[in-house]
């Protein structure tokens, strides 16, 4: 019978349909997919990068940082997509218009017959009748508008749009954490890379100071308790200096990760001396003030709090009545029809009268958010301020230990200078000598570690605050104006947000000529120019500007004198003088020491050496009264 037909097409569609379900099941990602996917993951993390070819500055570590960061970038993707989405939501507002076409196609005749509804018996008037084709086509284009439907799209939208803000605003908060970082990591990697020499140096004569010990053990030449604990001081000395090592360059893999540089890609960083740190701020209850206009989570309590007033309205909106209203035009191919267009339009008005119980929960509902809303607010914005005077008063105590420091730095450096002045006649004299050197480079490393403390713990203060860290729209610069457009901009905020006080010990001094007359006194030894390299080292190391020109204005003068030998030693004098341009002292200083009645050059140029380092505070007293030339 024809009619079987489709009852078996439609039977073989269905078979097809269940195998098809049941043919999907879980599949293993392969190993050369993985392969594929790492080496492709691999390639774009690092692709579009503009190589590194000299030393990288603070600024120019900031700019990769920002400009090439994963961390950013996926904030950056995720505002991007929240502001699509904003865009696609305003569209939901709009009316409905619907356009439709068909083919419909029936196996036999939608035939009718028809019945008596007052007798209930059946009209037969001949066979069935039938008004409509087998195989017709259909087209129509319908209007469709709801206002509950537009009031909750126009409310959606709006919640989307302040999505898209609060992606913005944890975008800004990812910069400001990039650049602490990079500020934290980018110093402790500077103090790395200029004491790694040193280090390496002192730590293999350190071994070897070690053995030449254990030696001297065995042949008995040193007690053995002294020897032992000797070499346990030694040791410690060493341990400690290996961690600080350790600690410091874990800082350079930090920063370059920071500035997503391709793991085992050697560069260096440029030392340009350490800029001056500005004093503790003294304004705490305007920068309190600041914070709570800028610090982006702040922000993005406000965009929540209207997201729940939005969300509120639309619940509001269900209590409403709903008008809708419907306009299509239509057009049927069948020619029983009389017309075969048309339009048609329906206007209604629905009212849900139990929605009207809800009211008193969603007005609770309303009031129970926004009352939370309030206390996360508040409570942020008491989390903020103490976040304001922790930072500040862990950059005061900072500071403080970047004092203690330099000072241990200095006070080493000394007792350095005098072992290196001391004969070495005895080996034990060399062991101390070694010793000394140790301590003081691991002052030193734990100088450059207080600094770059001092330089985060300044990094946290402008985080607590929530300074913008540059003006949008940077994505397109190169590095190398990316730099510039940083360091002018984070100049010009911190200028206008904090106090122009510096320390000082850092405040910018100016230019001097260094100048080291000839050696008196009987049997001095020639030096030529180490002396003056040794100084010169000393002064440069302590952030002096030194100026060799013939022309400078400001000249540091050294005089050294030996005594007359007297029971096999003698008395040295250094005598310092900062002179200005039209020849006026500023001051002078005089430092006083003995040496052995034979004065090598190496025992004169620690002299020199010790002599400067006493007098850096006095240097830099004269230079701050001094006129700037």
């Amino acid at each position: 019978m024809p009619f079987m037909k489709p009852k078996r097409s439609f039977a073989a569609l269905a078979a097809v349909a269940v195998l098809a379900g049941c043919s999907v099941i879980p599949e293993l990602l392969t190993q050369e997919a993985v392969r594929e996917r790492v080496l492709d993951d691999q390639f774009r993390i690092y692709s579009d990068q503009e190589q590194v070819f000299a030393p990288i500055g603070f600024d120019e570590a900031m700019a990769r940082a920002l400009k090439y960061n994963l961390d950013y970038r996926l904030k950056v993707m995720e505002s991007a997509v929240n502001l699509s989405l904003a865009e696609v939501s305003r569209y939901d507002m709009l009316p409905s218009v619907l356009a439709s076409a068909g083919y419909s196609v029936r196996n036999n005749d939608a035939g009718s017959t028809s019945y008596d509804v007052v007798t209930g018996q059946d009209l037969w008037g001949g066979n069935p009748t039938s008004s409509q084709e087998r195989r017709r086509r259909l087209a129509g284009v319908e209007f469709s508008w709801n206002v509950l439907d537009f009031g909750v799209s126009y409310y959606r939208a709006r919640q989307q749009a302040d999505q898209f803000l609060i992606s913005e605003e944890r975008r800004k908060r990812v910069t400001q954490t990039i650049v602490a970082d990079v500020r934290s990591a980018y110093w402790r990697a500077v103090g790395a890379q200029r004491l790694k020499p040193q280090t390496e140096a002192l730590m293999a004569r350190a071994r070897t100071a070690l053995e030449r010990s254990r030696e001297a053990e065995r042949m008995g030449l040193l007690p053995p308790r002294e020897a032992l604990n000797y070499q346990r001081q030694l040791l410690d000395a060493i341990g400690l200096l290996a961690a600080r090592r350790q600690e410091l360059e874990y800082a350079k893999r930090e920063l370059a990760a920071l500035m997503n540089i391709t793991p085992g890609t050697d560069f260096t960083l440029r030392e340009d001396g350490e800029p001056a740190l500005m004093s503790a701020p003294f304004n705490v209850a305007e920068l309190e003030e600041l914070a709570l206009h800028n610090r982006p989570e702040l922000r993005e309590e406000d965009y929540r709090r209207r997201i729940t007033a939005a969300e509120a309205r639309k619940q509001m909106l269900s209590v409403l009545p709903n008008l809708s209203l419907n306009i299509g035009a239509q057009y049927d191919s069948n020619r029983y029809l009389y017309n075969n267009n048309w339009v048609d339009s329906t206007l209604r008005a629905s009212f849900n009268l139990m929605r009207l119980a809800a009211l008193p929960s969603i007005e609770k509902s309303r009031q129970a958010q926004e009352q939370l809303d309030d206390a996360r607010r508040m409570a942020l914005s008491m989390a903020i301020l103490t976040q304001v005077r922790v930072a500040i008063e862990l950059y005061r105590m900072s500071l403080h230990e970047l004092d203690i420091a330099r000072e241990s730095s200095t006070v080493d450096q000394r007792l350095l200078d005098f072992s290196k002045a001391a004969l070495a006649t005895r080996a034990e004299s060399d062991l101390e000598l070694i010793r000394a050197e140790v301590r003081a480079l691991n002052s030193d490393h734990q100088r450059h570690l207080t600094y770059a403390h001092a330089q985060a713990a300044f990094g946290r203060i402008y985080n607590a605050i929530g300074l913008e860290v540059l003006p949008d729209g940077f994505e397109r610069l190169s590095v190398a104006e990316l730099a510039s457009l940083v360091s002018s901009h984070l100049q010009q905020v911190e200028s206008d947000t904090f106090p122009t006080l510096l320390l000082p010990e850092a405040q910018a001094l100016p230019s001097v000529r260094l100048d080291i007359a000839p050696l008196g006194g009987d049997g001095a030894p020639d030096t030529g120019m180490s002396l003056h390299a040794a100084v010169r080292q000393v002064l440069e190391d302590n952030q002096f500007r030194l100026n060799d020109g013939p022309g400078a204005g400001t000249t540091l003068q050294l005089a050294l004198e030996l005594a007359p030998t007297t029971g096999g030693t003698r008395q040295v004098r250094a005598l310092w003088t900062l002179r200005q341009a039209d020849g006026a002292v500023v001051g002078t200083q005089e430092y006083r020491s003995v040496l052995p009645a034979k004065v090598s050059a190496r025992s004169l140029t620690a002299f020199a050496e010790a002599a400067t380092v006493a007098h850096l505070a006095t240097f830099q007293g004269w230079l701050q009264r001094s006129p700037t030339p």
